[in-house]
């Protein structure tokens, strides 16, 4: 499988919208779908790793929600103009720069 890049999945996302699903819902809208979807994701994880057991019949496919959560935060980069890629790449530089000594002095990381 080809990798993507964020840009073509921005592309993907907005072609998907744009034949399948109408229109983009409103900025607000998709905003509190992306906390509904973190919301998820967080329960999967407090049941895969933390002290939660599973209810009877519920998902466990983790992978499906963080796709869930990229999706929704890609439909906000698109209605409001972000490129993500450029904005990822500023992100880890950031992170880098900020963030070098930082973790390399933290006795608990070692």
């Amino acid at each position: 499988m080809a990798e993507r890049t964020l840009n073509a999945c921005q592309q993907e996302v907005d072609h998907w919208i744009r034949t399948v699903g109408v229109r983009y819902f409103t900025e607000l809208t998709n905003t509190a779908l992306l906390m509904e979807e973190v919301g998820e994701l967080a329960r999967l994880m407090a049941r895969l790793y933390g002290d939660q057991s599973f209810k009877e019949g519920e998902d466990r496919d983790l992978g499906m929600e963080m796709a869930d959560v990229l999706f929704v935060l890609i439909c906000l980069a698109n209605q409001t103009g972000v490129d993500l890629d450029q904005a990822f790449a500023a992100a880890m530089e950031k992170r880098t720069r900020r963030d070098r000594e930082r973790h390399a002095a933290n006795p608990k990381l070692r």
